[in-house]
């Protein structure tokens, strides 16, 4: 039965123009894609990213099923119809997890998370009973012609409010959710730089762009529900260039953002990695220990791992390596950095890569940015070029040209 299902679903998509047939499948495929890849890359696995990996994988159902609704398969589809619905409402809750996992929370929680998914499973539930008190013939012509199909029977009112409160409820969450993401990236996006060495790892910027492609996929999904889907899979069997060109668009959008949300989830970090939420009372206390000569005890511990040991030469130096070196916490270290350079610890560290990088140009002119950039802790060549303009506020290739004969 299931064998005969997939070969009827592909004998349907070969059947299409082979260009609308591609448009259909490149967003299935890249969320596919990327909901197994940030699952099983265990050498960078993490809570965030495995919980993005499930916003992928609720991305893929949700067109998948759409797809189904565009062949159209009206035996199957209309029984799928419920729990489209109901994954494309938590599309955005669990993106909202995600942030979370990012900045506030260390790990997911049914107990502490399971309060974001209760309206999404709650509409599931009135859905399902709308479709058991709606004869299964009717229903099945009211899923596929929303827009035209005319029925005064209790049934189809039910879920024509249904589909109502799902429209309403997905907008709410889209706008609730950027708002929160917002807010938790504001208020905690500093204390990246406070812990990570790498300017890759200790900016917000990666993160505010999964989430404006969040919210520029959310607007193209308002501008489907606007348009209907009826629209969309009359344009599947129509030579219309307006409805095609926005088909085309369409598609190209979610696809193109939802790619730039897996490279990028790929590579972030979490923002608070300590996860710590600091009082003004405990800021205070920690300020006042410093003063009262602990400070200089540890800016001279500090300086020693600095400029003797020459830690800032590890790429994957955090603050929670000096402060388990110097046996103190994170909190003295930020503190004595920021009194003493006015400084966070990421520009700390990335000022004395500079100063070696230099140096090391000086002395070896012929070396290529790769080793230039593993010699003096930077990681990356794209971290090397954002330090030194940071602190130089020149590029480095012209910088080197006017050092070098």
């Amino acid at each position: 039965m299931i064998a005969i299902g997939f070969s009827t679903i592909f004998v349907k998509i070969i059947s299409f123009d082979m260009i609308k047939a591609v448009l259909l499948l490149a967003p299935i495929f890249v969320t596919l894609f990327w909901s197994i890849l940030l699952n099983v890359d265990n050498q960078n696995l993490n809570a965030p990213r495995k919980m993005l990996g499930k916003v992928m994988l609720m991305s893929f159902l949700v067109f998948f099923f759409n797809l189904l609704f565009f062949i159209p398969l009206p035996t199957i589809y209309p029984l799928i119809e419920p729990f489209n619905q109901a994954i494309a409402l938590l599309g955005y809750p669990l993106f909202y997890v995600y942030t979370r996992l990012l900045t506030v929370d260390d790990k997911f929680s049914i107990k502490a998370h399971g309060i974001f998914f209760i309206v999404p499973i709650v509409i599931f539930i009135f859905y399902i009973i709308g479709i058991l008190v709606t004869p299964f013939e009717e229903y099945k012509t009211w899923v596929f012609n929303r827009s035209t199909y005319q029925s005064n029977t209790f049934g189809i009112q039910y879920l024509k409010i249904i589909l109502l409160i799902i429209r309403i409820t997905f907008l709410v969450s889209i706008v609730a959710t950027m708002i929160a993401n917002y807010k938790l990236i504001k208020k905690h996006g500093d204390k990246a730089a406070r812990y990570y060495s790498d300017m890759e790892d200790s900016g917000v910027n990666k993160v505010a762009w999964i989430n404006f492609a969040m919210f520029t996929t959310a607007a193209v999904s308002i501008l489907w529900s606007v348009l209907g889907r009826t629209y969309f899979r009359h344009e599947m069997n129509s030579d219309a260039i307006v409805p095609t060109i926005i088909s085309i668009v369409v598609s190209l959008l979610f696809t193109t953002m939802f790619f730039i949300i897996g490279w990028l989830g790929m590579k972030q970090k979490v923002l608070n990695p300590t996860f710590e939420v600091e009082s003004e009372v405990e800021i205070e206390s920690e300020i006042n220990n410093l003063l009262l000569g602990v400070q200089d005890i540890v800016l001279d511990k500090i300086l020693i791992l600095f400029n003797e040991n020459k830690v800032y030469l590890d790429s994957k130096l955090t603050i929670q390596d000096i402060a388990q070196s110097i046996g103190t916490n994170r909190t003295y270290i930020s503190s004595v950095i920021n009194q003493n350079y006015s400084q966070n610890f990421c520009t700390f560290v990335n000022s004395l890569r500079v100063d070696a990088l230099e140096k090391s140009v000086i002395e070896n002119p012929k070396y290529s940015l790769e080793v230039l950039a593993q010699n003096c802790g930077f990681g990356t060549v794209h971290s090397l070029k954002r330090a030194f303009f940071i602190k130089k506020q020149i590029p480095f290739p012209e910088w080197k040209k006017q050092i070098l004969p």
